[in-house]
């Protein structure tokens, strides 16, 4: 008796043994890493997912410029249709909660498990050449990197993946600043010297130059200049970019792709938009930029009165008006739509504001498609989003030259933007930029990145480092308190979901 449940008990566990076996194995017909990125087509395949992520409404379709711009102080609330999360980035009374913040930051995330994937995978792929596949690798190296300055200058330190994780153990702990920050110049680099200048036939995709003006932006941020310099020389050495002559060439559906873009994150308008977050789904080709911001629109978030002041103009003293001032607004009473039509107080949805004494409804014209059309109560549009414009790459190397102790070389560099045709405004020193000095310098430098590449995303992260250096002349935040408002609180559902990181790991006044 005794040896005949002796037998059925073995037999019970042989049976569960196998049966976690079973469970255990891989299906061959399931697309998972183990079975997948075998060979070119598929490594491209998962290239392709990345910047896939990169157009989703977590990142560059949406709550990535809605994050940056809302704590810059180049926009102010549109009106009351502006939603409570986007107005507590706006004035300062975000949590850890905040679902703008946390949807950017698993925007970033998917695009550094995307890229990881890819990195991971391509040694082993077969029936691929070393040059696609090193052009494949950079591709991803340089998302991964972009992803972590993205992250380390906005939330400090980081946990760091460059490995693709498969388990909720392979959680990692948070990084320094410092090391988030090494880790994005390393992959920036290493993709600098694997990725190629910029194709005609194949335009979109990460370059050398794209690599080269990231590493610029992430040496600046932390205050290396020499580094800097280097890297944002490389770029004008390269002789693939250069201004184009129409400012607004840099913002229509047109003229994309053109000399002057070195990042670009490719849109298309296909009838049709999902909302759904990654960026995977058919529909995610198109942009909510215009609708978000329009006159025409929803109009939720519109230039601030600084920002209009900013731009040199009769009015505050200087010789002549900035034409950016009119490429870049529209103004009640500018025509639209190809000339067709005439815009209206009525028609602007909200707030008005007061500039230069006088209460105005003034709205955003950059990346509006307004300038063609009558957008009419809702409109998905598929112009591109500019990461990265030759001007900034300009505009950045004025600074590191002039940290560097060249004044001016500096001024010729500022003054290079300045001379597009269409802008054509006086070279430094103007009546009230005078450049004899590297404060004055400096000062002119801030100016004219603000005016030229007002709610680019560019300013918030300036802002950050300029006030740490001491480059500002007062606080461009009304709401700012030192040792809170530096970084963004780790979103609060990385606390709950990281065994690694708990409360304590929280950034400091949250």
């Amino acid at each position: 008796m005794k040896k005949i449940a002796l037998c059925t008990l073995v037999a019970i566990l042989f049976a569960i043994s196998c049966a976690e076996e079973d469970l255990n194995k891989l299906n061959p017909n399931q697309l998972v890493p183990e079975t997948f990125y075998k060979n070119e087509a598929e490594l491209q395949e998962g290239v392709n997912s990345i910047y896939a992520s990169l157009q989703s409404t977590q990142l560059y379709s949406r709550e990535m410029w809605f994050l940056h711009d809302l704590r810059s102080d180049d926009n102010v609330s549109g009106g009351g249709q502006l939603e409570t999360p986007r107005n507590q980035l706006l004035i300062g009374t975000h949590d850890p909660a905040n679902p703008v913040m946390g949807n950017v930051w698993s925007g970033l995330y998917r695009v550094i498990l995307r890229a990881n994937i890819v990195i991971n995978n391509a040694p082993n792929a077969e029936d691929i050449s070393s040059d696609v596949r090193d052009r494949i690798v950079g591709e991803a190296l340089f998302a991964r990197g972009f992803a972590y300055y993205q992250l380390g200058t906005l939330w400090g330190g980081v946990p760091i993946f460059t490995e693709f994780a498969t388990a909720f153990d392979d959680t990692k702990p948070r990084s320094t600043q410092e090391e988030t920050m090494a880790q994005a110049i390393s992959d920036l680099q290493a993709a600098a010297s694997s990725l190629p200048e910029k194709s005609a036939t194949d335009p979109g995709r990460f370059t050398r130059g794209a690599a080269n003006g990231m590493l610029g932006r992430a040496h600046l941020f932390l205050g290396d200049y020499t580094a800097a310099k280097t890297a944002l020389q490389n770029v004008v050495n390269s002789g693939e970019y250069s201004l184009v002559d129409e400012y607004d060439d840099n913002f229509q559906e047109e003229n994309e792709y053109n000399t002057e873009s070195v990042m670009e994150i490719g849109y298309a308008d296909i009838g049709q938009f999902n909302w759904n977050p990654t960026g995977d789904n058919l529909g995610n080709e198109g942009s909510v930029r215009s609708q978000e911001y329009s006159a025409i629109g929803w109009r939720n978030l519109i230039p601030s009165p600084s920002l209009i002041e900013e731009h040199e103009s009769p009015a505050n003293g200087d010789e002549k008006r900035d034409p950016r001032l009119d490429k870049n607004f529209y103004f009640t009473g500018d025509p639209f739509a190809a000339g067709a039509s005439t815009l209206t107080a009525e028609a602007q949805r909200g707030n008005s504001v007061m500039v230069n004494g006088e209460e105005q409804k003034i709205s955003w014209r950059k990346y509006s498609i307004m300038y063609k059309l009558d957008p009419g109560g809702y409109r998905i549009t598929g112009i591109n989003h500019r990461v990265l414009r030759y001007a900034e790459v300009l505009i950045n190397l004025a600074e590191a030259e002039l940290e560097s102790g060249n004044r001016g070389t500096a001024v010729d560099l500022l003054n290079q933007v300045r001379a597009r045709p269409s802008v054509d405004m006086p070279a430094y020193p103007t009546a009230n930029y005078p450049v004899s000095t590297d404060e004055e310098v400096m000062r002119a430098i801030i100016h004219e990145k603000r005016v030229e590449h007002c709610s680019e995303q560019i300013r918030n992260i300036d802002i950050i480092r300029w006030r740490k250096e001491g480059k500002l002349d007062k606080e461009p935040l009304d709401y700012f308190v030192a040792g809170k408002y530096e970084l963004l609180p780790i979103p609060q559902g990385e606390i709950d979901n990281n065994p690694n990181i708990s409360d304590g790991d929280q950034n400091p006044g949250y």
